[in-house]
């Protein structure tokens, strides 16, 4: 940071909820603050699908009464009063979810489980985060909203498919954002936006009362820009207390890496294999021991995931005509979909929890596994949607994120951290895994590595 006076969005979402209850900073002064940057940078970025002003207003007006007068504020819920956005897949009472679709618009009369656990941790939140269809591309680019860009640069995307949530925080929109992660929807974003984003073990946060179409794939988590800011997101989630623990050291941890795509075969940009290189030599340095190991998935688990994946398509319950206003791409998936049987799908799911035993059984010597987030740079925006060849689409997207998607099929914790930059400035995530269960190893480690070399100093050109 610069000798300047802070701006309220420099405060970080736990010195946030500090100045607010202490009463020396009001939520409402920060939820105004965020709702006129939104209003004034949200058609660059692509943030929002939807701006929730007034009801903004109303909660943290209500937050600052809370404040007032409770016996002892700081009883109050760790982020009470911080602003916060939802993903436009999850269910808020009374608020239009489009799934970032032309085809699908509803207005639930209930809060889903993930929303309903931080209304109760007193969270603002500010608005709905844009979503790429149905949740389905690592891109965000929809029909019915500006593309999710990322703030390092406007030309690329934020990814997907919580790139709204990457490109409000990483913008500074808001302090921290919900996410849901099905392949990799919250590493890739992070990674693309400079973010600390966490996908938490299976089951960790509740995905209800929706039912997981996806197999059990998709876990719910934060995106912030600090790893504690991310714990106590993550804390309000899950209904956990890490953050009370996050200041432990982790020890010498055995850490295997690799850098071989599993999803596709491709190449890997030389950029991101440096940023790779040098976080390995940190990582020594801090004391860890890092092995090479071979990639613990086999080529065959792609098609299984592509079984779950299309399926889960042609699960959404969309009319013919809602199918009609759909993209090519969920057309496409759909198609693929309905070609399987229910002995096809019976079969993919089997080959992928085999496949997740096999991975973890080869791995469980390590503490921690250490990958690339994604194989390229930030993508230019339009570069990988291609409604001509739904096919090619899909093709650009494995090529793109071949490292993330397979600890969705073991539900193992991932984050991705923001510790290196390319040489045009553009962030560099790498991705750190844990075993199941393992979250305080991994907060423990990405602490570790933030003091050894630390991100929050390096903001866009627009913060």
């Amino acid at each position: 940071m610069s000798d300047a006076p802070r701006q309220l969005h420099d405060f970080t979402a736990l010195e946030q909820a500090n100045k607010i209850r202490s009463g020396e900073i009001t939520s409402r002064q920060f939820t105004e603050h965020y709702l006129a940057r939104t209003e004034s940078l949200n058609a660059e970025v692509g943030a929002f699908i939807t701006v929730l002003a007034d009801a903004a207003l109303a909660s943290a007006d209500a937050s600052d009464e809370l404040v007032r007068t409770v016996a002892d504020p700081d009883e109050l819920p760790v982020l009470h009063g911080v602003v916060c956005p939802t993903k436009d897949l999850n269910f808020m009472a009374g608020v239009n979810c489009s799934f970032g679709s032309r085809a699908l618009n509803l207005t639930p009369p209930i809060d889903d489980d993930a929303v309903a656990a931080m209304r109760a941790g007193g969270l603002v939140f500010i608005g709905t985060t844009n979503t790429p269809e149905f949740g389905l591309p690592c891109y965000t680019e929809n029909d019915i909203a500006p593309p999710a860009r990322t703030p390092w640069d406007l030309n690329r995307s934020a990814g997907g498919s919580s790139g709204g949530a990457g490109a409000a925080v990483a913008a500074g929109l808001a302090p921290i954002a919900q996410g849901s992660d099905g392949g990799g929807s919250i590493r890739i974003p992070a990674s693309a936006c400079g973010l600390v984003g966490i996908k938490p073990s299976r089951g960790l946060v509740s995905n209800g009362p929706m039912p997981d179409g996806l197999g059990e794939l998709v876990a719910i988590g934060p995106l912030a820009r600090t790893v504690r800011d991310a714990v106590a997101l993550l804390d309000t989630l899950a209904g956990t207390s890490m953050l009370n623990r996050v200041g432990r050291e982790p020890g010498m941890l055995r850490i295997g890496r690799y850098a071989t795509p599993v999803i596709a075969d491709t190449t890997v940009d030389p950029q991101c294999l440096a940023a790779y290189e040098r976080t390995t030599e940190l990582l020594t340095e801090l004391g860890h021991e890092v092995d090479e190991i071979a990639a613990p998935f086999p080529h065959q688990l792609v098609a299984s995931f592509e079984v779950l994946w299309s399926v889960s398509a042609r699960t959404i319950p969309l009319t013919n005509e809602q199918v009609q206003l759909s993209t090519p791409l969920t057309q496409w998936l759909r198609t693929r979909g309905e070609q399987y049987s229910a002995v096809d799908l019976a079969q993919a799911i089997y080959a992928v929890r085999a496949a997740s035993s096999a991975a973890m059984a080869a791995t469980n010597g390590y503490d921690v596994i250490l990958t690339p987030t994604l194989a390229h740079l930030p993508a230019p925006l339009g570069s990988m949607r291609n409604d001509a060849d739904p096919a090619a689409d899909f093709e650009s997207q494995k090529r793109f994120t071949p490292f993330t998607a397979p600890y969705n099929v073991t539900g193992q914790p991932a984050m991705t951290l923001p510790l290196d930059h390319s040489d045009e400035g553009l962030p560099i995530g790498c991705q750190f895994v844990g075993r199941i269960g393992g979250e305080e190893t991994l907060i423990a480690l990405a602490v570790q590595l933030e003091a050894a070399r630390p991100w929050l100093g390096r903001t866009p050109s627009m913060w």
